[in-house]
């Protein structure tokens, strides 16, 4: 159904949707959307940091500890 809307279907959906809502609603609806993406892009970046930094806090310390260790090695 939709492989065939085409070029022309697609200028006539954008008309309607323009003469229905407005071009200051419009606008506004697409500053939020681009709001949204911002604000979902920074979660994201936030989300990895906080798992490198836990994955780096897990890391497993192969140090020895005292010279025993050191010797047993």
């Amino acid at each position: 159904m939709l492989n065939n809307i085409g070029l022309p279907g697609l200028l006539l959906i954008a008309v309607v949707v323009l003469v229905l809502f407005g071009r200051g609603k419009i606008s506004s609806l697409m500053g939020e959307v681009g709001k949204g993406i911002t604000s979902f892009k920074k979660g994201i970046n936030e989300g990895q940091k906080e798992l490198e930094e836990d994955a780096s806090d897990l890391a497993k310390d192969v140090t020895p500890q005292s010279e025993t260790d050191k010797d047993k090695a």
